[in-house]
């Protein structure tokens, strides 16, 4: 069985197609551009199955859905849901979690079976705890690293956006402003480790996907694995569950 897995976020549409064996191929375009995805699947097997997490709006959808592939089932999309794939939401309202969260934890307990944080570094950064049972405990969401230094060239005189490296102790205003970005985005990470082992015990690991993972990989403590598009990886596992 071929499955087709799309997510769109927001500053990129990645998708993967899959079948029994692994991925085939995978691919991305930006979310600004999602007419460029008529050439990337052109020549795709066609897929049997289609399961695709959008958080980018209707619009985005909609010209997405005017592009996917002729497919023996119509598109599944996903809204996530109280209890899937052996993970189980604590959110107030699970249907309002984010797909492409959702998607992650499934994707995250498929691969762990256990206790861990899973960190979606992008356009904005989710760190989202799971525990050892498989249960959603909650999250927090934080402005990624672009969005962050943008805040602060928009609403300061003096911090435009300029080229910065990290540096433990920054002794330039470039440098500072990165190395600031990319410590917020690391202590978030940090206090939600802390949050998990102080209730379990056990210091869980970290999950890390997204374009800006290579930002706070090595900024963190414990047992960290960088899982390249996490979403897709429970997307697949969603689609086949549901077969």
């Amino acid at each position: 069985m071929n499955i087709l897995a799309v997510d769109i976020g927001n500053t990129r549409i990645k998708w993967g197609l899959a079948e029994d064996s692994g991925w085939l191929r995978q691919g991305w375009v930006a979310t600004t551009r999602p007419d460029e995805l008529k050439d990337e699947w052109a020549g795709l097997p066609a897929p049997d199955r289609m399961v695709i997490a959008n958080v980018a709006g209707t619009a985005v959808q909609g010209q997405v859905a005017a592009l996917l592939p002729a497919a023996s089932r119509p598109p599944h999309w996903l809204v996530s849901a109280s209890v899937q794939c052996g993970v189980r939401s604590s959110y107030a309202d699970p249907a309002a979690l984010g797909a492409d969260r959702w998607a992650a934890l499934i994707g995250a307990w498929h691969l762990t079976g256990a206790a861990c944080v899973v960190v979606n570094a992008g356009t904005t950064m989710t760190v989202d705890a799971l525990s050892g049972e498989g249960v959603f405990l909650g999250g927090c969401i934080v402005p990624g690293a672009a969005l962050m230094r943008a805040a602060l060239a928009r609403d300061t005189a003096n911090l435009a956006l300029r080229e910065g490296a990290f540096r433990f102790f920054p002794d330039n205003t470039g440098d500072a402003i990165f190395s600031g970005t990319v410590n917020a985005l690391a202590g978030a990470v940090e206090q939600v480790v802390r949050n998990l082992q102080d209730s379990t015990g056990t210091a869980p690991r970290v999950l890390l996907s997204g374009g800006d993972a290579g930002l706070i990989e090595l900024r963190l403590n414990g047992v960290v694995t960088v899982v390249d598009n996490l979403v897709l990886e429970g997307l697949l596992q969603i689609a086949r569950q549901t077969e």
